[in-house]
């Protein structure tokens, strides 16, 4: 079925939802005003296991968490399309692609520049091709080329007027019409946008949403430390983990839907040879 009058070139406007979920775009315009922030723990025992295993052979770009995490996030919106909605100007739309974005930072300095990337994800997918894509991605952000959205802001900054751009873009970003050429890499026009700050020796913590774009989901990865768990006698033992926060538009599902959803996620990490199944195949938990 092709694009119909309400359809957007990256959503389809979905025209039989309940009341509730058809009402809450109309009271709550705004994405900053609807964002629900949750946490999870992840065990990374059995996780570094398999990144070891991965890693036996010397492959030339090492298997990594944050490529685990990127993968188990695009299997988790496969898996529960609900995630993969946004709202704009008042109406819900399913979102055509399924997308990962993140910042790559060129040289870890003050100085340093930075430049988007952004992962396509196909049902066919799996931790192998994600990660062949994220290698291809990071090599192209850090060698001398611009990628498509910089280099348009780039323009933009030369052209005199910039509250006039500014409305003009809000107007543009509401209606679906910004130029593909402004948002080939925006992270906030992305079904997911990640941040590795356990890469800057941070731990994860609350990351807002903005009004800009269609983005309903963040992903902050934090530290990579030993932690305390207990068993339900007391007994406690020291593993590797790394917490997740995640920031959602809580309009686009509810919260038995999210529960779901974030317990998914979390088998994914902690069994990570699941990821080894295309992103579309569906998983117990």
């Amino acid at each position: 079925m092709g694009k119909i009058w309400g359809d957007r070139k990256d959503g389809t406007l979905l025209r039989n939802i309940d009341s509730m979920h058809y009402i809450m775009p109309l009271m709550y315009p705004n994405r900053c005003d609807n964002e629900a922030c949750m946490n999870i723990r992840v065990d990374l025992t059995r996780a570094e296991e398999y990144l070891a295993k991965k890693n036996a052979g010397d492959p030339a770009y090492k298997y990594n968490l944050f490529q685990l995490v990127v993968t188990a996030v695009l299997k988790t919106i496969t898996l529960r399309p609900e995630m993969n909605r946004f709202i704009v100007n008042g109406n819900m739309y399913q979102r055509n692609e399924i997308t990962a974005a993140f910042t790559v930072k060129k040289v870890f300095s003050d100085n340093g520049g930075e430049a988007l990337a952004r992962i396509y994800a196909k049902g066919s997918d799996t931790i192998d091709t994600i990660h062949e894509e994220i290698y291809r991605q990071v090599s192209f952000c850090r060698s001398d080329s611009k990628d498509a959205s910089t280099a348009s802001m780039d323009m933009l900054q030369k052209i005199p007027g910039k509250h006039l751009i500014g409305f003009a873009a809000r107007f543009l970003d509401r209606h679906g019409w910004m130029p593909q050429s402004v948002i080939a890499t925006d992270p906030y026009y992305c079904s997911a946008v990640l941040t590795n700050l356990g890469s800057l020796k941070l731990d994860a913590g609350y990351h807002h949403m903005t009004n800009w774009g269609t983005n309903s989901v963040f992903c902050a990865i934090g530290l990579i430390k030993k932690r305390p768990y207990y068993d339900d006698d007391g007994n406690m033992t020291m593993r590797q983990s790394v917490n997740l926060s995640l920031t959602i538009d809580e309009r686009i599902a509810d919260g038995y839907y999210y529960s779901k959803t974030i317990h998914l996620l979390k088998h994914l990490l902690e069994n990570p040879e699941l990821l080894e199944l295309p992103l579309d195949e569906k998983v117990e938990c």
